[in-house]
């Protein structure tokens, strides 16, 4: 599954209230910002590799309420979502090894 970009408030929350008991990993990220420019082939590449994880992208100038919202203060941020909740996060530089290991912990 390649991910989704998400940068409208209610498709945020609709997205998430849906996942139900599925891993769901939220990138916030920005254009202007150089490590997410990147983590973004990793995040896309990875998003192919887990069909059973749903991958959102969320532009934090976009979408300012779901940064406010999760507190998001360094960039890239990637927020791991189960259950309707928060599970896990990681900040900064995005390496293939760390998201998977975070993927596969939270699945």
């Amino acid at each position: 599954m390649v991910y989704t970009l998400v940068n409208e408030k209610d498709e945020f929350n609709d997205k998430i209230r849906t996942a139900g008991d599925k891993l769901m990993v939220i990138d916030f990220s920005d254009t202007w910002c150089g490590p997410c420019k990147q983590a973004e082939p990793i995040f896309k590449r990875i998003s192919e590799q887990y069909s059973d994880v749903i991958f959102l992208k969320v532009d934090v100038d976009e979408n300012e309420d779901a940064a406010t919202e999760y507190e998001i203060t360094s960039l890239p941020t990637f927020i791991f979502f189960k259950n309707d909740a928060a599970v896990d996060t990681s900040m900064g530089a995005l390496t293939s090894d760390k998201l998977t290991e975070a993927i596969d912990r939270n699945k």
